[in-house]
């Protein structure tokens, strides 16, 4: 049973120019989507209207069968979504701790420990880590908070192979272990290999891809 979706959404910036068209898709716990898709087709667009960031020209999108403008976008983004974003948007003059403080009452420190920070480094000015640690931290604060879908934008874009690959393979866990929905938009075919539903996004219209073939 899916845990969000959406139905007949359209979105328009005027009326000559439509990102979105009838887009009705939905979304289970459990899994890890990616959205591919070439550049100002529309990802980033989806995944401000599943968090509540805007509205749809037309349709709904609902969690847990509810419309999220019934009880407010600001109350769904508070307690059912957490975002990461390619540009981390972490707040700059805190450290980690406090960046993850500001989504969770629970202890800080033992999360960013899990996602490879060290104390030390999570008690550091967020500007003084690398772009991995800052994409660490951006996750750990999503996973601090009790969001059950988690969506990311390009959440692998600023990062090298490697740090990539085990930012990857920590959405993953978040998905299959803490049975998350994650839901990434995404220009990376190996994020997109790693997905349990590969959908594309292509003018306006989303398609689900055959399931991507697993690796030796």
């Amino acid at each position: 049973m899916s845990i969000i979706k959406t139905c007949n959404v359209k979105y328009s910036y005027d009326k000559n120019r439509s990102i979105l068209k009838n887009l009705s898709a939905e979304f289970e716990t459990g899994k890890i989507y990616a959205i591919l898709g070439p550049s100002g087709c529309g990802k980033t667009t989806l995944l401000s209207l599943l968090g509540g960031l805007d509205s749809p020209t037309e349709g709904q999108v609902l969690f847990q069968e509810e419309d999220i403008r019934q009880r407010g976008l600001a109350w769904h983004r508070k307690h059912n979504v957490a975002f990461i974003f390619q540009s981390y948007n972490l707040i700059d003059y805190m450290t980690p701790a406090e960046n993850v403080a500001l989504t969770s009452k629970l202890p800080p420190l033992p999360i960013l420990e899990r996602l490879g920070l060290t104390k030390e480094e999570s008690k550091r000015n967020v500007l003084k880590l690398s772009g991995g640690q800052q994409q660490r931290v951006a996750i750990a604060r999503a996973l601090a908070s009790d969001a059950s879908v988690i969506l990311a934008d390009e959440p692998t874009g600023n990062l090298d192979e490697d740090t990539a690959l085990e930012i990857t393979n920590i959405l993953k866990e978040c998905a299959h272990q803490m049975n998350k929905c994650v839901i990434i938009a995404t220009h990376s075919n190996d994020l997109a290999r790693q997905a349990d539903v590969l959908m594309k996004l292509r003018k306006g219209e989303l398609q689900i891809l055959a399931a991507p073939a697993p690796e030796n």
